[in-house]
């Protein structure tokens, strides 16, 4: 028998939450190359999030299956891997269907499910930031993207780089990692050095326009954009929502001021577990949730019933370098406030770092965003599907206001609810703000309720 017959392929795996491809971002390993049962081998993008993708076998690698760039469905082949010795099959074989009989954690979901056959993406606008060409054989797989065959000379170098998120930040601004002169130690690409070739004078988009891409014809100095990844995956969504749910923006004025002198208390009170308003927020939304349980559900439209949550799955809002995301809190009323607070900023820290499984972005049935943050008053946000409802916050501004018959210049936000009016009726909705409103205004009336 033959090395060759002998090696095993190993699948991509589904990644979780039924997502049927991967981008390739970064091969950790390389032809030839030796490596360890549960090795992570490679960093995929996924829809919701990039991840590392461990083997489950051991041996020497034999094919790279995919080039960085192209789109692996789950279920394709991702690496093969032949045994070191006389075995029958790469060490960590027999473990690995136990594992995965048996559910383990070193397991990624689903492997070996799903069927199709790898696709390529039109490659994102490159930025020339050095005069000298490039060698086209100097990026791994070449101009065709097609695997490196066993036995290939091993590539040149790769350009020297650590850090996912200067990868991430190359990758969205189309910037050419070889082309990159490294600052840090040994010659390590910093994100400094990225952003640096993105506004550097030689710099300048070489985008080729693609007159398959839509139908509108394509000008000079237009810069193209693929609608994928992330970006697709909001764009689905959101038009889905549209499509589906009927939904209805309320919005009330408040004077947050009271809210405010309460967040400054506590954290006086526990300097070392602060608080934050949205933390507090958070807090007043479970309350109102849980005297209007008919806002923290979704409509099942092939059973043709609404299903109200037992639990509030809390999706936040979050601003990353990947676009709009959703991280959830699940069964966020278990969680004190301070508890609360703690995972806010762990989650929205993570979230922003890219390191969220895809199981943390998806599951929500409430979402809370404050919109705030980017210096405007109001808005009429989408819900994020299949939710029934999202609380909107605006900034926290000094306006004229009337207390007990006199004008002062109180903290004042606007609090917007987005809800869909297949799940209730303005008496819900508005009864579900009008207490979030109150308790912003009058935080004892949240201790009241709790």
């Amino acid at each position: 028998m033959t090395i060759v017959e002998r090696t095993q392929v190993f699948l991509l795996p589904d990644l979780g939450e039924g997502l049927s491809e991967a981008e390739i971002v970064e091969w950790r390993v390389a032809v030839g190359d030796v490596v360890t049962v549960d090795q992570s081998v490679v960093e995929v993008e996924t829809a919701k999030a990039v991840v590392d993708v461990p083997c489950p076998y051991a041996g020497r690698v034999v094919t790279l299956h995919g080039a960085a760039g192209e789109v692996r469905p789950v279920g394709q082949p991702l690496i093969t891997i032949a045994p070191l010795d006389g075995g029958d099959e790469p060490t960590g074989h027999a473990t690995y269907r136990e594992e995965e009989r048996a559910g383990s954690g070193n397991v990624l979901i689903g492997y070996g499910t799903g069927h199709g056959t790898a696709t390529r993406r039109r490659r994102r606008p490159r930025l020339a930031v050095a005069p000298e060409p490039v060698d086209a054989g100097a990026a791994a797989g070449g101009a065709s993207g097609a695997a490196a065959p066993t036995g290939d000379p091993a590539p040149p170098a790769a350009a020297l780089v650590i850090s996912p998120i200067v990868r991430r930040l190359a990758r969205e601004h189309g910037v050419d990692l070889d082309t990159v002169r490294g600052t840090g130690p040994g010659g390590v690409i910093r994100r400094a050095d990225v952003e640096a070739a993105l506004t550097a004078p030689a710099a300048r988009l070489a985008a080729v326009p693609d007159p398959q891409v839509g139908s509108a014809p394509v000008g000079d100095g237009d810069v193209i954009v693929p609608l994928t990844g992330v970006r697709k995956v909001i764009a689905d969504k959101l038009s889905r929502s549209r499509r589906e749910i009927p939904e209805v923006t309320i919005w009330v004025d408040v004077d947050a001021t009271g809210l405010l002198e309460t967040r400054a208390a506590i954290n006086a009170a526990t300097p070392d577990a602060p608080v934050s308003i949205l933390a507090l927020l958070a807090r007043i939304c479970l309350s109102g949730l849980r005297r209007f349980p008919q806002l923290n559900a979704r409509v099942d439209t092939e059973a043709q019933r609404i299903v109200q949550s037992a639990g509030v799955h809390l999706g936040i809002a979050a601003q990353t370098d990947r676009g709009l995301l959703v991280p959830v809190l699940r069964d966020a009323q278990r969680l004190t406030t301070a508890e609360l607070a703690a995972e806010l900023a762990a989650t929205t820290a993570a979230a922003r770092a890219g390191s969220l499984p895809p199981a943390r972005l998806t599951g929500g049935t409430f979402t809370l965003n404050n919109y705030g943050v980017f210096g405007v008053d109001g808005s009429t946000p989408i819900i994020n599907h299949p939710e029934a409802a999202l609380l909107g916050v605006g900034r926290i501004v000094d306006k004229p206001w009337v207390v007990d018959g006199q004008l002062a210049v109180r903290k004042v936000t606007q609090l917007s609810l987005t809800f869909d009016h297949r799940v209730c009726d303005g008496g819900v909705a508005g009864g579900f703000l009008r207490h979030v409103a109150d308790c912003v205004e009058r935080p004892a009336l949240l201790i009241a309720a709790v």
